[in-house]
């Protein structure tokens, strides 16, 4: 089965070989036998790297120490959970995934495309090939999976302890659906640069791939930063590490893809941006890819450290990245501009969104590799954290989230400012209020906390305004307004919810960054520690013995004021036998949208043990506002609108010429906000 695997890996690189080369040929030539060659090969090609995988998941499964990527990451003792995710929990594995995700865009292309032009869809299946063919080449080469040992050892080395967790099992699938998901954007871009022509069908096409990729790498971030938080033991849930900045650059510029491909659909306008976004938004995937697995960062997120393979990634980069960005500036130039708008409309405030967006992405780029860039020049090491992030990140995004509320409601082409701030009276007026009371009511709420907490109230009742007034909220009959919310295009509903979840997850991040709580103690069997409005004590500390580690448990039970005992906390030192790693798992216990988190250190000469404890108060908002961000762009997805080709709904139902005479210039204006 190894073998075959391997053999299947060989015969996907042919197929993507001929993907690339054979439909481009057959659209220069014109000839529709060569483009026809495009689906299948595509679909033939998933089909094989997906035996190849399922190939190195059964030598993990049955623990086949004679394959050497098994028995450098698996252990026999192993849960089979674990066994299962280990397949993609080390480098080679994880590219084996990454090209099976990325081939199975291509095939989804082939077979949800078939309404393209088909020198447009062969052109595109062509840009996919040349990508897959590409690292396919890189594993076969530098990153083989399938290579044998012989002797085969009795026993493997067992997987990174921090990565036998649950959260493998999901993260990382999700994270490489997003960063797969934006090849297909650049696809398009490339295969639009090569014809020399693009409008606005052609971003009507584009912005569900777009759409899809970003609800995957919004979970894929969310997820991470819960795992990090939980697992790692360090109570934090972003670090401003290189490789976190490599996964949210391309969120940053993928999210500003989206926006601006809604300009280009509805105004044709911002083709030339729309197309090069397309490009830097995969580019930064890749870039994050190249930090990840060339050794250059110094990560506990980090892959491999063989600069062998950072080189054939380089070149990699160098390809694609170099090829389309000379191809842009060789065809841009003889595209249309588009259409022009006012500033004051809502493809105005789309452009100012891509504007923060951007130039934040630019911000967390140039701090990510600065460092780097001084350490190839002169041979110093220094390190750029939190403060310089923070100090340059947040004053960027602060005037993007004031403004996002205006940028539904606002009309397309020409807009009115003073009509749209009068109908956001009421949101702002309940954001202050709110806030002000929570800077009055709640201990240690700063003036800049309390700004923050407004903020996400704003955003967040900014969104419900949105549904409020297109449903005609305060002017129309309730029968009418319940008949209006049910016929809102999903795209409505959909780009709320995302607004709606971004508040959520601003008051998780103003929560616990103003109002944490942090304890360092040392404690005895019998003591407590008061925190917040809890008391927690200290009971002991047991032995465990896992299926393969070994673990110190301290135990701990945590009250209220009223001396009632809500639960007990478990937090341990772990002892992983085959690679003899220790870890710390961290006990938490959760309150509402908040937690209580535990972590022990060493025990000291007189029997005490160092134990670090956290009241993070909101937390849980955080991840919170990333699955109602992903909610809100899985209902966009499923508009109507976003199926190419789906005929444009006509829908008057319901409403009769006495109501639409009721609703007046006040529904004129939001019938075009909502189209």
């Amino acid at each position: 089965m190894v073998e075959l695997g391997h053999f299947a890996l060989v015969l996907a690189f042919s197929l993507a070989v001929v993907q690339f080369a054979v439909p481009l040929a057959g659209t220069q030539f014109g000839d529709p036998r060569l483009t026809a060659v495009a689906d299948p090969t595509a679909m033939m090609c998933f089909l094989f790297t997906m035996l190849s995988f399922v190939a190195l998941t059964l030598a993990y499964v049955q623990s086949d120490f004679s394959v050497a990527n098994v028995w450098e990451n698996s252990h026999s003792a192993k849960p089979m959970l674990f066994k299962v995710t280990g397949v993609w929990g080390n480098h080679e594995g994880s590219m084996l995934l990454w090209v099976l995700i990325l081939t199975f865009f291509g095939a989804l292309v082939a077979w949800f495309s078939g309404n393209l032009p088909a020198t447009l869809r062969s052109n595109v299946l062509s840009v996919q090939g040349l990508v897959a063919a590409a690292f396919l080449l890189f594993i076969l080469m530098t990153s083989n999976p399938f290579i044998r040992m012989n002797p085969a050892p009795m026993e493997g080395r067992d997987l990174n302890p921090i990565l036998q967790d649950v959260g493998l099992a999901i993260h990382p699938p999700l994270l490489y659906l997003g960063y797969v998901g934006f090849s297909v954007c650049f696809s398009f871009a490339v295969a639009a640069l090569i014809e020399g022509k693009i409008d606005a069908a052609w971003a009507r096409w584009v912005r569900p791939w777009t759409l899809t990729a970003w609800i995957f790498l919004t979970g894929g971030i969310s997820m991470g930063s819960y795992w990090a938080y939980y697992e790692l033991g360090w109570g934090g849930w972003w670090f401003w590490d290189p490789v976190e900045n490599a996964s949210f650059l391309p969120w940053l510029a993928g999210t500003a893809l989206l926006h601006s491909a809604i300009v280009m659909e509805k105004r044709s306008a911002l083709k030339i941006w729309t197309l090069l976004l397309s490009i830097l938004t995969f580019s930064l995937s890749l870039l994050g890819t190249f930090l990840v697995r060339s050794g250059v960062l110094t990560s506990v997120h980090a892959f491999a450290s063989d600069p062998a393979r950072g080189v054939f990634i380089m070149m990699i980069l160098i390809l694609f990245i170099g090829g389309a960005l000379m191809l842009f500036a060789v065809r841009a130039p003889g595209l249309t501009p588009g259409g022009l708008f006012h500033p004051i409309s809502r493809e105005g405030a789309l452009v100012f969104n891509n504007l923060f967006l951007t130039t934040a992405a630019a911000t967390v780029l140039i701090g990510t590799l600065y460092p780097l860039v001084i350490e190839v020049v002169t041979g110093d090491k220094i390190s750029v954290g939190a403060p310089f992030f923070n100090l340059t990140f947040v004053p960027l995004v602060v005037p993007l989230l004031l403004v996002v509320p205006f940028g539904p409601l606002l009309a397309w082409k020409r807009g009115d400012l003073y009509a749209v701030s009068h109908r956001l009276f009421v949101a702002l007026g309940g954001a202050l209020l709110a806030a002000l009371v929570g800077f009055f009511v709640i201990d240690g709420a700063s003036a800049l906390a309390t700004f923050g907490a407004g903020l996400a109230l704003w955003l967040m009742f900014g969104a419900l305004t949105d549904i409020a007034l297109k449903s005609g909220v305060g002017t129309l009959a309730p029968p009418v307004v319940w008949s209006r919310f049910k016929g809102l295009p999903r795209s409505v509903y959909g780009t709320a919810l995302a607004h709606f979840g971004l508040g959520v997850t601003v008051m998780g991040i103003v929560a616990v960054t103003s109002l944490e709580i942090e304890r360092i103690v040392v404690m005895r069997p019998g003591e407590t520690l008061p925190i917040a409005d809890y008391t927690l004590s200290y009971k002991g500390i047991a032995p465990y013995q896992g299926p393969n580690f070994s673990e110190e448990r301290g135990q701990f039970t945590y009250v209220d004021k009223a001396g009632s005992v809500l639960g007990e906390i478990m937090s341990s030192k772990r002892l992983y036998t085959a690679r003899q790693m220790p870890t710390t798992e961290a006990g938490i216990a959760t309150r509402g949208f908040s937690q209580l988190y535990v972590s022990i250190g060493d025990t000291t000469p007189d029997g005490g043990l160092v134990v670090r404890v956290w009241w993070k108060p909101l937390i849980l908002l955080i991840w919170l506002g990333g699955a109602v961000m992903m909610l809100g762009g899985t209902i966009s997805l499923f508009d109507r609108r976003l199926r190419v080709g789906a005929p444009a709904a006509r829908r008057l139902k319901g409403e009769t010429r006495a109501e639409l005479g009721a609703l007046g210039q006040h529904s004129g204006s939001h019938r075009n906000a909502t189209n």
